[in-house]
Parts: C-alpha cells; structure tokens; sequence
C-alpha cells in the first residue's frame, strides 16, 4: 500500500495577511481616453514625495492608463510643468556629506 501525504491546510480564500480592498482604474471609471499632461493636478497624485512616478500596485490603474500615465508625467517634467525632484529641505545637507567651508 503506498504511503499517503497528509494534506496542508490551506487558508480559505480572501483571508490573507494583507487582503484589502481592491483598487480600480480611475480613468476606466471616469470613462478617461488618453491621460492629459497638461492636467497637473491628477498626475501629482500619481507621483511620490520624492518625484518617482508610482506603480500600477499602488496608484491602482490599469495598464493601458499606467502607460498613458508614465508618458504624460514624463513630458510634463519635459514641459516644465512638474519638476523631476521634490525640493528638499533647504540648507540641510545630508548626513552622509561634510561641507567645505571656504574661508
């Protein structure tokens, strides 16, 4: 007789560590054709405090908008109209750097 596995528990589903509410496209649901890169108020809310554009996982949009989405943030750093990095603290230096002081 050949030997039997015993079988794993499995967790039912949906009642993972970190199962929240799923995230839909907001362009999908505002019925969006193309992402508009003169429109600078939507697209900051798609771009980190750092400047770096956010991934589909977290802004939730579908891939054709997150496409049309990483185009329009980048022509509008091109134009100007959103900068490429935050600005910083001013006049703080980073821990890591030492200033010279010229004297």
């Amino acid at each position: 007789m050949p030997a039997v596995k015993p079988r794993r528990r499995t967790k039912p589903k949906g009642a993972g560590a970190g199962q929240g509410k799923r995230r839909y496209c907001q362009f999908c649901k505002e019925k969006v054709d193309a992402v508009d890169y003169k429109d600078t108020a939507v697209l900051k809310r798609f771009v980190s405090e750092k400047g770096k554009i956010r991934s589909r996982r977290i802004t939730g949009a579908c891939r054709r908008h997150q496409i049309q989405l990483a185009a329009a943030v980048k022509r509008s750093r091109e134009m100007a109209l959103l900068p490429y990095v935050s600005g910083g603290p001013s006049g703080d230096h980073s821990p890591g750097r030492r200033s010279r002081s010229r004297d």
